[in-house]
Formats: C-alpha cells, structure tokens, sequence
C-alpha cells in the first residue's frame, strides 16, 4: 500500500484529534486512506472526486465489509481529502505526494482544475465546554493510573461523553443521581440497548460519580433495566473445526489453531510474544488478559513443530529489519519503563510470534515498528472459509474459544479447571457451557457409596 508523508501523517492525525476520534480507531482511519490512495492510483482516472469515493466503498461493500466499516471508510477518506490545500486527494494530491510517488505531468494537470472540496462530516459528539473536558481528563487520569485497559478507557470515556451531551453539559457540579438515572432509563427504553451495554454505560458513570465526583451512587431499583436474554454461545463440532483449519491458508490456520487449541481470546493470541511460548514446559504464558490477569496454558502436542517453525521464521525477519537503520523494535506493553522498551525492542524474545507484513510508522520517534497481525484481517479470512467449508453457523474467531471450553466439558474435564484455562474470575462465567453440552448425568437416585 501507498505510505502517508510524516507530515501528512501527522496533519492526519492531529485532524482526527480534532474531531474526537478514539485513538484505537485512528490506526483504521490511516489504513482505510492508504487503501483508498492505492485504489485511486488504479482507478481514479477521468473520474470525480465523489465517483471516485463512491466506487471506492462499493468495491469494500462487495469483498463483504459491514455497514459501519465502509461508513468509517467514507469518512476516513472524506476527512483525508479535507485537510489542507497541500493534500488536495482526487487524481492528484497537490504538490505533495506520498512517499516514494513523485508528482508527474498528468497530476499537475489534474492540480490545475482543483475537483470540487467535499464537505467533511460532522464530529460524532458535541463539543465539550472546559469543565466536561476537565472532568474526562481527569477520568482518563484516573483509569490509566489504575491501569485498566484501553478498550475499558475508550468505552468509559465514550459513555461519559454521551452522558455529559445527555444532560446538556450543565455544570458537572449540577449533575445529580437523577440525570444518570434518566440517561440510564433512556438507554433501555429509547435506544434498546441490551442488557450487557446499559451495565456498561452503568459502571463508566459509577467510575465517574465515585472516583471523580467523590460523590455517592446508589440509583439502586430506579433505573429500568433493558431486557436480559439467555446467550447460549455458538459451538462447532469438530468435523466443522477440522474443515475451517483445512481451508485456512498461512498463517491464518495457525492462529485459528491457537485458539481453539489454547482456548484464548483473539486479543490474547494476536498478542503473544516469543518469550510466552515455553517449550521446556510445553507451556503458553498469557499476559495481561482480560481483567490485567496472567495465567498458563498447555501447548498443544500437535502445535509444537509447527510453532518453531513459525519462530524461526520470525527470527529471519527480525534480522532483516534490523538491517533497515530507521527500524525501532517491536511495539512494547506500556507497563514497561520507557528506557527499557526502547533498550529491549529489538530483542527476539520481545517480537511478535504473529507479526504483521508492514512496518508501522511511528512519526513521534521519527522510526518504523512493527505490530502483530490484525483482528479485521483474520475476521475475513474465517468468515470466508466458513463459507468455502459449507459451515452454516456464524464463526467469529470467539467461536473457537466457546468450542474449546464445550469440548472438554464434554469430554468430563472438570469445570473447575476450564474456568482456570480460560481465565474466567467467576465459575457463573464458565457454567454457560452446560447449556452446549448434552447431559450425562443418571435419572435415577443412587448412593455415590455404591459407585
């Protein structure tokens, strides 16, 4: 793909600070742009900037993108374009190219008939006076301090944005139990938000009330609760396991191996480095899971050539990247001081066991780093291969976690020791996988003395 100048990288991204993207959508934004610049490099000729956006999205509606991604598409590519004069976009981007594109004649043509400006879109939430911005600084503060996740950050900080809107950004000194009471309600009964989304937007305004208000919240029995429905989770059998594997192509067959041979979330697996996989022990270690919770996992016997394999071709490309002089590392956890991410960054026991293709740029250390592989990809690729091996139920890369743990409960593994391999802090958690596995249990009253 066409790479974004640094300058243009970052008028990109400080645009998209301006218009309260969350930081974990700006990566997607920068990848839906630089897939639009290919296409346009293919396709844009003789067409207008609005053809040309709307072929674009086409093309991502018919290799079977959702809704949402092609509309975040649209309008990552929309706000793109609108930046600046010196990123014009349409057959020709101004004066300035992307890297490695030199402007030609047929671009400063296009550059002197300058295709009409596109209207960028309306930023999704209403701008905040200085004392809501204060109060979710101060939230944001507060939440990384305890080290919580980021998506437990962004979801947080979006829900207490709703919040402050839904009340109409009176003085934070106003906001009483009542407004969050109403917000709360309005969420069941306007938006029908299902149960798990209310408890959600519930705890981000308890965090708010508690820690950054300092005030009580007790809404107790006042708040209508949405509608909770029994989620039964979907499992495969293992015909239907075996013939996704067999239709997956590298490395996409050994993720999806990982995850129903290990039982781990996606997140999880993608995050895996070369120091987790213990082969002494025939051990995965698993850090900072779900809940900042660590934990162990058996190597599956049948993984472990293939595993090496996948190391030592990891090995190869860590010395080839370490040839490249602006090549700063792998990206490192946050946990770790910024002097020993920097020092440690290239060390194999830190890179990816599954790394992306791309080096990522990293425009604040003027280096490239690499990622591990991306979720949306391998989302396609099991979707598509679901298809290809004829399984008519939806497979989600969770799918192969729900089947893992299904699959040992039938085969009388003790619930107790699947709530440990998954990592579950509350065995309620783990007993929904009762309801995917056929009883054994005897009808008839017997003395456990008689066994």
């Amino acid at each position: 793909m066409i790479k974004l100048s640094v300058e243009d990288f970052k008028k990109y991204n400080t645009r998209l600070d301006n218009l309260n993207i969350p930081a974990h959508q700006k990566p997607h934004y920068v990848k839906w742009v630089r897939y639009f610049l290919d296409f346009e490099s293919k396709y844009g000729a003789g067409r207008s900037g609005q053809e040309l956006i709307a072929a674009f999205i086409a093309k991502l509606s018919g290799k079977g993108q959702s809704e949402g991604l092609c509309a975040q598409a649209r309008r990552a590519v929309v706000v793109y374009l609108n930046l600046d004069g010196s990123v014009s976009g349409i057959n020709g981007r101004s004066t300035r190219k992307a890297e490695g594109h030199a402007p030609s004649d047929s671009d400063a043509a296009a550059n002197a008939v300058r295709q009409p400006r596109i209207s960028p879109p309306e930023p999704e939430e209403a701008p905040m006076d200085d004392d809501w911005a204060a109060t979710v600084r101060a939230l944001e503060g507060e939440i990384k301090r305890r080290n919580y996740s980021k998506k437990t950050l962004s979801a947080y900080v979006m829900w207490v944005k709703r919040f402050g809107v839904h009340a109409g950004h009176r003085p934070v000194a106003e906001i009483t139990d009542e407004a969050a009471k109403d917000f709360l309600t309005d969420l069941a009964v306007k938006n029908n938000v299902v149960a798990s989304t209310q408890n959600q937007a519930f705890n981000a305004l308890l965090f708010l009330f508690r820690h950054i208000l300092k005030r009580e919240y007790e809404l107790g029995d006042s708040v209508v609760r949405a509608k909770t429905s029994k989620y039964i989770p979907t499992v495969l059998t293992r015909a239907e396991v075996d013939a996704i594997l067999d239709h997956l192509d590298y490395p996409f067959d050994l993720i999806v191996s990982m995850l129903y041979g290990c039982g781990l979330r996606l997140s999880e697996c993608l995050g895996l480095r070369v120091g987790d996989l213990d082969f002494e022990e025939s051990l995965v270690v698993v850090h900072d899971g779900k809940g900042k919770k660590d934990r162990s996992v058996p190597m599956p016997k049948k993984l472990r050539r293939e595993l090496k394999r996948q190391l030592a071709r990891v090995s190869k490309q860590l010395e080839r990247d370490l040839e490249l002089p602006d090549f700063g590392g792998a990206f490192m956890p946050d946990s770790l001081s910024r002097r020993r991410a920097k020092s440690e960054a290239k060390e194999l026991r830190w890179q990816w066991v599954f790394p992306a293709k791309g080096l990522t740029l990293v425009p604040d250390e003027g280096c490239y780093r690499r990622y591990h592989n991306y979720k949306q990809l391998l989302g396609q690729q099991i979707r598509g291969t679901a298809k290809k091996a004829k399984v008519t139920k939806r497979v989600t890369a969770h799918t192969f976690r729900h089947s893992f743990a299904s699959h040992l409960l039938a085969a009388n593994v003790d619930l107790r020791t699947i709530q440990e391999l998954l990592g579950h802090s509350d065995i309620k958690t783990t007993m929904i996988y009762t309801h995917t596995v056929k009883s054994r249990t005897k009808k008839e009253m017997v003395s456990p003395l008689d066994f």
